[in-house]
């Protein structure tokens, strides 16, 4: 039987139950069968541990650890480095990768700085709403 033939009447699926448009179901818990586990519930928390996490960011790490190997493999011509006074030659690869670091640790001391005054500003609040 190929996909474009119809379906005889024997083989087709019934059709689901019709409610009345104006009834709607009653507001209230989702009633689920035993064992099953709704999105948000205690149950459906469990199935996440800690190894796992553990284990898919220990495999996304070697991921882009291969990455950067290769980066580096196919970045190994030398070059000139002048910074502040210091010169230097280094591969391109590496110093790629120096700029990268040193790019990720101003953006991580820009987020802290934020992360500070939003928890300094939490606190004015809370002194002001208390007082």
């Amino acid at each position: 039987m190929s996909s474009e033939e119809p379906l005889q009447p024997s083989e087709m699926p019934p059709p689901p139950p019709s409610q009345p448009r104006d009834q709607r179901p009653a507001p209230g818990p989702a009633r689920t069968a035993p064992g099953t586990a709704r999105p948000g519930d205690a149950a459906d928390k469990t199935r996440t541990t800690r190894a796992a996490v553990i284990w898919s960011a220990v495999a996304v790490s070697l991921v882009v650890l291969v990455l950067l190997i290769i980066f580096f493999i196919q970045n190994q011509d030398m070059v000139a480095v002048r910074f502040l006074g210091w010169e230097g030659s280094l591969a391109q690869g590496v110093a790629f990768f120096i700029a990268a670091v040193g790019g990720g640790i101003l953006v991580a001391i820009a987020g802290g700085a934020r992360i500070l005054q939003l928890r300094h500003n939490e606190r004015r609040r809370r002194k002001r709403s208390n007082a």
